[in-house]
């Protein structure tokens, strides 16, 4: 009777998460349903979310250099070696070495993962940092790919891999991230050499194709629950992973790995496939990184109330601040943890 009535609490709240970003089947049984994904209810977010992205990004390709914008369309990423100029690029790397700032980190296998928060306590000590996330091409390029004008979450990151004893890094495996356009942007500090933990990408993986769709449907049915399964139980990490075999199937390309040097800016739209490369040895990449994901099914570009100056450079404080609130209230898991003040350059 409890579960009775719960359902019937929660079902207009499941219902009109269909048409917002949420991609867990686990935790919403509309979307999560094994016989509304086999009559096609995930391919059908999936079409019309991309459709909708696809005349966004109509809009905001003036903003960009054609071959640019070339570049994303075919490849679903972009390379911009030397992103900074030389000067500002020294100057951002011993503005960071000499910032210690309150930190978060997430453990996934053997690997740590440290974000520092681009807000305004840390920008009036990292002004290099300002000049970046203020040019013109640095947004543009963000927003292009994540097809929206929307503020990107802003991080100094710094991944450390082969710093615990555990499983191997999950994000080592081909994944999507979720069912439409949504952006990530690395600008490395570091050299990323082949063999530490280089970015992979499947080119042209971003594309809707029918045999991407097909694919999409099956994955959905795969990661749905059979009616009267308990939505609460946890997914399965990386839900959304593919084998290196199936990419092949799918007739795309194979994986290209990105060794690039130190100043590279890529930005990539993680709808298609990609990972974090292995790693032969205990290494430590540090980079400015962005992340931007916003409602796929809005059909305008802008009208993003983060891009208030105030509001978006405190985003990345307040989403920790959030799920802080939530696992205190028992709805939730912080898998961020505070840390203290660190440096990015700071060992495990």
């Amino acid at each position: 009777m409890r579960a009775l009535l719960r359902q019937t609490v929660l079902m207009p709240f499941w219902l009109a998460q269909v048409a917002t970003q949420e991609k867990f089947f686990a935790r919403n049984p509309v979307i999560g349903s094994a016989r509304l994904n086999e009559r096609g209810l995930h391919t059908a977010r999936v079409k019309i979310a991309h459709r909708l992205a696809a005349a966004r990004r109509r809009r905001l390709a003036p903003r960009l250099a054609p071959e640019d914008r070339a570049a994303l369309d075919r490849d679903g990423f972009i390379v911009k070696r030397d992103f900074l100029p030389p000067t500002l690029f020294r100057d951002l790397i011993a503005e960071i070495k000499a910032l210690r700032a309150p930190a978060r980190e997430m453990v996934e296998g053997d690997t740590v993962t440290r974000h520092i928060a681009l807000d305004p306590a840390a920008l009036r000590r990292v002004p290099a940092a300002r000049a970046l996330i203020g040019m013109p091409l640095y947004r543009d390029l963000i927003f292009y790919a994540g097809s929206a004008a929307a503020e990107p979450m802003i991080y100094i990151q710094t991944i450390l891999s082969g710093a615990r004893d555990g499983p191997p890094d999950p994000q080592t495996d081909l994944h999507t991230d979720t069912f439409h356009p949504t952006v990530k942007a690395w600008l490395f500090l570091n050299d990323v050499e082949p063999e530490a933990m280089p970015f992979v990408y499947v080119p042209g993986s971003h594309r809707p194709t029918p045999a991407r769709l097909d694919w999409e449907r099956r994955m959905s049915i795969a990661a749905s629950r059979a009616a009267g399964a308990d939505y609460r139980r946890g997914e399965p990490r990386l839900v959304r992973a593919i084998s290196p075999a199936e990419v092949e199937a799918l007739g795309l390309p194979a994986p290209r790995a990105l060794a690039v040097p130190a100043n590279t800016l890529v930005v990539a739209d993680t709808y298609g496939f990609h990972a974090r490369g292995p790693s032969t040895r205990p290494t430590q990449r540090v980079e400015i990184w962005a992340f931007g994901r916003r409602n796929p099914f809005l059909p305008w570009c802008g009208f993003d109330p983060w891009s208030v100056a105030a509001l978006g450079l405190r985003k990345p404080v307040l989403h920790w601040k959030s799920l802080d609130v939530l696992e205190a209230m028992g709805l939730g898991r912080q898998r961020w943890r505070a840390r203290g003040d660190v440096s990015a350059f700071d060992p495990a």
